[in-house]
């Protein structure tokens, strides 16, 4: 079952016929369109996105087809595929993974091994669907914050918040200063990691009790991508 249609007992390649070609082919299509269903279960996409992760593993079985037992032709197809990265937008984790995955599956049936990558593209589908279906990273107790605080220009700002911090957050440090209201308030910008976002709240309101009831705000720190 895991062994190789492309290749005899002793490693040796043989010749590719016309049904070992057919079924490693129609194995690649099928698991192209997993892998692309996979990817739209509760995420944000785009159909040509979709599209690529089902069409990428034929192109990758093609090129290993073609290069299998060539180590001069592997080498320069591995050059070609490494000037991607260049001409491509950095996505998120989950887009990588889904491209990683589409490329091991055209990697895999283009050496003939239809069979274990069946088996493994069950499991990491199953794992997939499991980890994303659950609440597995959700919650998380310490979060990070961006927090926009108000006082009078009257009130001496350095250490004020210190104490607060000490007992609600694990790290708090002011990013900047600036005056808001035609120099008549203060707005401070500080970035913290909360103990236990369940807390927030109480927080906020000793907050409050410090800078006479003025305007907070409190945000999550702005990021442009998840990172892996």
């Amino acid at each position: 079952m895991l062994t190789s249609l492309l290749f005899d007992a002793s490693g040796n390649s043989v010749a590719v016929t016309l049904r070992s070609l057919i079924l490693c082919t129609a194995t690649t299509i099928i698991l192209g369109i997993l892998v692309a269903l996979v990817h739209m279960y509760r995420n944000i996409y785009s159909k040509n996105f979709v599209v690529t992760l089902a069409v990428m593993p034929v192109l990758v079985q093609l090129v290993i087809m073609l290069v299998n037992g060539n180590l001069g032709t592997g080498m320069a197809v591995l050059g070609a595929f490494s000037l991607v990265r260049f001409r491509s937008v950095a996505g998120g984790s989950r887009e990588i993974t889904s491209i990683f995955w589409s490329m091991g599956i055209g990697l895999a049936t283009g050496m003939g091994y239809v069979g274990y990558i069946i088996l493994f593209s069950g499991i990491v589908a199953g794992f997939n669907l499991l980890l994303n279906g659950s609440h597995f990273g959700e919650k998380q107790k310490v979060a990070e914050r961006e927090l926009r605080i108000s006082i009078p220009e009257d009130l001496d700002y350095p250490g004020l918040f210190d104490d607060l911090f000490t007992e609600y957050t694990y790290q708090a440090t002011c990013e900047s200063v600036r005056t808001t209201t035609m120099g008549s308030l203060y707005e401070l910008r500080y970035l913290v990691k909360l103990k236990d976002i369940q807390k927030e709240k109480m927080l906020i309101d000793a907050i409050r009790v410090r800078n006479g009831n003025l305007p907070i705000i409190s945000g999550k720190v702005a990021k442009n991508k998840d990172e892996l």
